[in-house]
């Protein structure tokens, strides 16, 4: 999608510093922002506080906002700005998370849904849960299984399960839901 009109307008306004322009910028795209920041706790499995949330997104328009908006003035036009300002929101939101984050462990609950977060006091639970896992992981391909092993029982992050397996960044979120829809249905049929 290329950039529209109404949004080609308000960039240049804001790199004019016209009056309002800031205000206009933020009401366009806070809800854009929030999504971002939820999407990504939510996928990762980070239950956030109100007060969590309003930092994250208050870091994201301080990193638009810092060296005299740079980030707006290196936007090249090539997406929509709504397209961009998601992988801007993203690369600020994602570090951020990952220092809060402990690894997941993936339970058998989880399997009908997202990772969840086991207690430390439910370590027989646990053993069970990764002794299922286990079983489950055999179900899947090599690479499938290493990625689903090192994201939810080692709490690795998407980069470094690039790093680490040789795949690109931007598969390792494709090939965990395919695993998880894989070990999902080899739980219904056990």
């Amino acid at each position: 999608m290329a950039l529209s009109d109404i949004d080609r307008s308000l960039l240049q306004r804001c790199l004019a510093r016209k009056p309002r322009a800031w205000e206009d910028f933020v009401d366009r795209f806070l809800g854009l922002v929030i999504h971002v920041v939820n999407h990504s706790s939510s996928s990762r499995s980070i239950r956030l506080t109100v007060e969590d949330r309003e930092d994250l997104v208050a870091a994201v328009f301080l990193a638009i906002v810092k060296d005299d908006l740079a980030v707006l003035r290196n936007f090249r036009a090539e997406s929509s700005l709504a397209t961009y300002l998601t992988v801007i929101a993203r690369r600020v939101v994602v570090p951020e998370l990952l220092k809060q984050k402990s690894p997941a462990r993936l339970t058998t609950n989880g399997l009908s849904g997202s990772a969840e977060v086991v207690d430390e006091e439910d370590a027989e639970a646990r053993s069970n849960d990764r002794d299922e896992i286990e079983r489950l992981l055999e179900e899947l391909n090599g690479t499938e299984a290493e990625v689903v092993r090192m994201y939810h029982l080692e709490g690795k992050s998407y980069q470094q399960i690039s790093s680490d397996v040789g795949v690109p960044m931007n598969s390792v979120g494709p090939t965990l839901t395919r695993a998880r829809r894989k070990m999902r249905s080899a739980s219904s049929d056990a």
